[in-house]
């Protein structure tokens, strides 16, 4: 289906894909200038249903090819992928500490995290927060594309659009809950829209990264797949899932997560 994009250069794929996920963000964003606010039951269900993609791409676009990639490799295929995703969930629990930000779904500024995070404005916080969370988006969506630098085919290529459609997919309720909340607090449509996508805007810097780190350390390429995994796990374990079930929706939330994991794991399975 995708073979004629094989000899496009991956970090142009790469490129390609995450502007994509992007503008899914900058979409989110653009609710704004239809409504000042969303119901909060439709906002906990498109955050369920984006916890649930992330969870479906952690293993059947990163962790399962890490470890089919490892096979060949002298130690046991699970150690890569072990390692990885450990250290990828360790890397962002260190940034959580020292990146200022504040949960999107948190209205009373109680969860405040990261240094020195009083002297900044809501609206600095909240694209800080969703900005910690679309770097290990856009870098996974990169390093998969990366698989294709060694020597990955239509397969691979597959698995790697898919993972980008099922990012998009759930950037979109990431780019609402910025600029609604900015817009009910006030700022203007046009700001808390800029405010919005501009969280968003680090996928493509993040995706070109993850594949030019596989060019020149390609053995790396397992290791940089569970990584990637490790740090969508816990943002959707720390914020996504818990931001889902602060305001008493936990049942709609969980039905929405397994939607949006049965989603993640059709396309994957279907397209890869």
């Amino acid at each position: 289906m995708f073979d004629y994009l094989l000899d496009v250069s991956p970090i142009i794929l790469a490129l390609g894909a995450t502007l994509f996920t992007w503008f899914m963000t900058a979409l989110g964003a653009a609710l704004v200038f239809t409504t000042n606010k969303i119901n909060q039951k439709i906002m906990d269900g498109m955050l369920g249903f984006a916890g649930g993609v992330m969870i479906a791409a952690s293993f059947w676009s990163l962790l399962q090819p890490a470890i089919a990639l490892a096979e060949d490799d002298p130690l046991p295929s699970w150690i890569p992928a072990a390692v990885g995703f450990m250290l990828g969930g360790l890397f962002l629990f260190g940034v959580d500490k020292v990146l200022p930000h504040v949960h999107p779904q948190d209205k009373t500024k109680k969860r405040l995290e990261g240094i020195n995070v009083e002297s900044y404005r809501r609206s600095t916080l909240l694209v800080l927060a969703i900005t910690l969370h679309n770097i290990p988006e856009g870098f996974a969506v990169g390093v998969a594309f990366g698989t294709l630098i060694k020597g990955g085919g239509a397969a691979e290529l597959a698995a790697a659009i898919s993972l980008a459609i099922g990012m998009g997919l759930q950037n979109f309720p990431e780019g609402a809950s910025v600029s609604l909340p900015l817009r009910n607090e006030g700022m203007s449509m046009g700001k808390a829209f800029w405010y919005g996508q501009l969280s968003g805007f680090v996928e493509p810097v993040a995706g070109v990264l993850g594949v030019l780190l596989i060019t020149f350390v390609e053995p790396l390429l397992p290791y940089a797949l569970a990584f990637a995994a490790g740090a969508m796990i816990f943002v959707t374990a720390e914020e996504v899932i818990p931001g889902s079930r602060e305001h008493g929706n936990e049942d709609l939330a969980a039905i929405w997560l397994m939607v949006g994991f049965t989603v993640m794991m059709i396309l994957d399975v279907a397209l890869g």
